[in-house]
């Protein structure tokens, strides 16, 4: 169940984008934060201890609304406007798939 639910500002027009491979819809104008909340149950997990973040400030001094994007890019979903096609995952990549880690380096040397 989503956390926020949108009460006004319902005729803006939409803007797909994608959230952990699924497809979601926003409004023109939304924070990447609300584009999230109002489609999922929390923003991200913490990559220190797995628990659910949501945001804290909501102006972009906190640091606990970063997101990824699916190519890996990093932004602050409290700050930044969702864009139509956006790709966003709520989940960090496998470890595997991180370059400069050693689980990567372990993977690369299994690789055919």
């Amino acid at each position: 169940m989503a956390i926020l639910k949108r009460l006004a500002e319902t005729a803006r027009p939409p803007v797909a984008f994608t959230l952990d491979g699924k497809a979601c819809s926003a409004l023109a104008g939304d924070t990447v934060l609300t584009a999230v909340l109002t489609q999922a149950e929390q923003l991200r997990v913490s990559e220190f201890g797995g628990g659910p973040r949501a945001g804290f400030c909501m102006m972009g001094a906190c640091q606990d609304c970063w997101m990824q994007r699916e190519d890996g890019t990093r932004l602050r979903a409290c700050s930044t406007y969702i864009e139509p096609g956006m790709r966003l995952r709520s989940l960090p990549p496998p470890a595997a798939q991180v370059a400069g880690t050693l689980a990567a380096a372990v993977a690369g040397e299994q690789a055919p």
